[in-house]
């Protein structure tokens, strides 16, 4: 059974996942610090200095912070803010994973396109056929 899972567990595709999802939790941290540190900032400077990390909605009479994080210690809110953000860096990796695949796909045709390489045996057959044909009779 052991031998089995090590087969299993050291078989391509697995690993390939493997790589595929430590590569995307990378990602994923680069385009939240892209949104968080860049793109929100902009945006915030754009509009008059609105921070959309601190908008929410307090559910309870017991939250009276104005910071996002200190109101959720006090009770319950919608931090819609936040939810903005992440929808900002989905947005941002879909665009990404879309002109990826966009240009792979765009490679897998250029590759079908070209005609495979003529066989030796079958070049030479095709000079011969040709020099036999230039002959003079």
């Amino acid at each position: 059974m052991l031998e089995e899972f090590k087969k299993f567990a050291l078989r391509g595709n697995v690993v390939d996942l493997a790589v595929g999802v430590i590569i995307g939790v990378a990602f994923g941290a680069i385009v939240a610090s892209l949104v968080a540190d860049v793109i929100m900032p902009i945006i915030g400077a754009v509009t008059g200095g609105l921070d959309f990390s601190n908008y929410f909605i307090p559910l309870s009479k017991n939250v009276t912070a104005t910071a996002y994080l200190d109101a959720k210690k006090q009770g319950a809110v919608l931090g819609y803010g936040q939810f903005l953000t992440v929808a900002i860096n989905f947005i941002i990796i879909a665009f990404v994973l879309f002109l990826t695949i966009k240009m792979i796909n765009k490679l897998k045709k250029q590759e079908e396109a070209k005609p495979a390489p003529t066989p030796a045996d079958i070049q030479l057959l095709t000079e011969i056929r040709d020099l036999l044909a230039r002959r003079p009779a």
